[in-house]
């Protein structure tokens, strides 16, 4: 049987870990801007933050930040 390798999807939500990783904040930070990002979009509590909105919300490039994931 031959090897196969298992196949990622690329993601489109991001996490507060995410955030914590790519701005260095702590993890209260992190959630607090997933919240004025939901905020922001009219979302509910619990709603998705896509890498999309993050990119919006804070100014960062979507390539970068999708590349961050990824590695």
């Amino acid at each position: 049987m031959p090897f196969s390798q298992k196949i990622v999807p690329n993601r489109i939500v991001i996490y507060a870990k995410d955030v914590m990783n790519i701005t260095g904040r702590s993890e209260r930070t992190a959630r607090k801007i997933l919240q004025q990002i939901r905020q922001a979009s009219g979302k509910k509590k619990g709603d998705m933050i896509t890498i999309g909105e993050f990119c919006r919300f804070t100014g960062l490039e979507e390539t970068i930040v999708t590349k961050f994931l990824v590695s």
